[in-house]
């Protein structure tokens, strides 16, 4: 009994440590290894009288964490934006940019390009 015990905690072992170790493989070809120790880069502060409010509508978001998540980050990245966020189930975008920086078509290529470029189309831009 012992030796099937031993031989089930040495093969339990051996798939615990295989796994971990391509875990580690796949993070380190998703995050470069210079990016992982690096600070997140600071945001130029946006002058009050260059700050703009838009809200806009994406079509084509079919799912909350893979359209309207990677849609809000890639905005949220911009130089020049403040806050974006993006609503799903409302369909609406809501950004809050430097205006001597971005502009609607800016903002509106940064959503298509998101995609595949004919994926999300951005309208009634207010």
């Amino acid at each position: 009994m012992n030796i099937i015990k031993s031989i089930a905690l040495l093969v339990f072992t051996g798939v615990v440590m295989t796994s971990c170790k391509q875990n580690t493989e796949v993070a380190e070809k998703i995050i470069p290894q210079n990016a992982q120790n690096e600070a997140p880069k600071l945001k130029k502060e946006i002058a009050a009288e260059n700050l703009q409010s838009a809200t806009f509508k994406i079509d084509g978001m079919v799912c909350a964490m893979g359209c309207a998540k990677v849609i809000q980050d890639d905005l949220t990245k911009l130089d020049g934006v403040q806050v974006a966020e993006v609503d799903f189930d409302k369909k609406i975008a809501s950004v809050s940019f430097d205006k001597t920086v971005l502009n609607q078509e800016s903002l509106t290529k940064i959503v298509q390009a998101t995609g595949d470029g004919t994926t999300y189309k951005v309208s009634d831009f207010k």
